[in-house]
């Protein structure tokens, strides 16, 4: 009975001596910083320049952060409900592709009652409620730029080919589809076009009222069929406030027989050097497009999103610059066959 006594003091004296020389248990595996959520809107995702912007904020937030994204599928109403789900799940910052730029002020009142910044891209807000709170920026482009680019180009082209001129005159009779109404690209690209192409020396004469096909390739066609249908060879250019429409421009010359084996032509211009419009360049059916740089609007975006969703500044670390608005503008550049690697580069992984 002692020996058993003696022998259970020395096992739990080993016991004992065994726990005080086991390892520590291992500390949590370190872990790096959290991605914050953020929350993005797309105004429509069938929109042709905005799904390059799309694909840009994708590949750019890969790394650095958590992203929601909705198509607002061109109803205000449905963007609204959708800002309040993503404050509602907890976004760190909010990014706003309007569907209707009057709309600003609801986006940034629901914002502030939730402490968020906003980053608004692509369609800007007015300049009241940009200054209405301090915690919203914006990010695209110098609206009259795109314009002034486009005009250029049409007079650059008018100059270098009088056989356009079919009656002679020395005036451009044109037509123009016209963008969403009261967008301030399509404000602003309708009025500086012509203003520019005049400036240099060109005449011009409008044929119709500038219609809107609203940014879309479909209804442009169906715009188009219609003013061939009533105007024939008397138009002589065509000027279209963004690639998409002038896509629907040129498959409709080419129902109506332009383009073809007999040389019948028709000048086009567009805005946004997608790479369908590239195409439609080299292929000499579009006269040039004006550069709107998908990828850097979208990288800008995410830049800013990703800074102020960490309480960080808007700028922390990046090159771009803010105007007194509160604005990064990101530029536009002209293209035509002569300079088309430029936007070719841009479109590059």
């Amino acid at each position: 009975m002692k020996k058993n006594f003696v022998f259970a003091i020395i096992m739990v004296a080993v016991m004992l001596l065994a726990a005080c020389q086991a390892p520590a248990p291992a500390a949590p595996a370190a872990t790096g910083p959290t991605k914050p959520l953020i929350g993005f809107t797309i105004y429509k995702y069938d929109d042709n320049f905005m799904s390059f912007v799309r694909r840009a904020i994708t590949a750019s937030a890969a790394d650095r952060a958590e992203i929601l994204m909705n198509d607002s599928q061109n109803d205000q109403a449905k963007q609204n409900e959708q800002v309040d789900t993503m404050i509602s799940r907890g976004v760190k910052a909010l990014a706003i592709n309007l569907v209707d730029p009057q709309a600003a002020s609801a986006v940034i009142t629901k914002a502030q009652a939730a402490g968020l910044p906003v980053v608004f891209f692509n369609k800007e807000p007015g300049a009241t409620d940009m200054a209405s709170y301090d915690k919203v920026w914006y990010v695209g482009t110098t609206s009259a730029e795109s314009g002034v680019m486009q005009g250029k180009i049409v007079a650059d082209s008018w100059k270098a080919h009088p056989e356009w001129d079919k009656n002679g005159d020395g005036i451009i009779q044109y037509v123009l589809l016209k963008g969403e109404p009261g967008h301030p690209d399509a404000e602003a690209r309708t009025e500086w076009v012509i203003k520019t192409a005049e400036a240099d020396g060109v005449k011009t004469e409008a044929l119709e009222p500038a219609q809107t096909a609203m940014w879309d390739t479909g209804k442009a066609k169906d715009l188009m069929d219609a003013w061939i249908a009533k105007h024939g060879d008397k138009i002589e250019y065509v000027i279209a406030n963004n690639d998409g429409m002038a896509l629907g421009v040129i498959a409709s010359l080419q129902a109506a027989g332009y383009f073809g084996a007999d040389g019948k032509f028709m000048p086009v211009v567009g805005v946004d050097a997608i790479p369908d419009a590239l195409i439609k360049i080299k292929e000499g059916t579009l006269v040039g497009t004006v550069l709107n740089d998908a990828a850097n609007q979208g990288k800008a975006t995410v830049d800013l999103a990703v800074n102020v969703a960490n309480g960080k500044d808007p700028l922390d670390g990046t090159s771009w610059k803010l105007d007194e608005t509160k604005a990064v503008r990101v530029p536009y550049v002209g293209i035509t066959l002569d300079n088309i690697k430029i936007a070719e580069d841009s479109y590059a992984d």
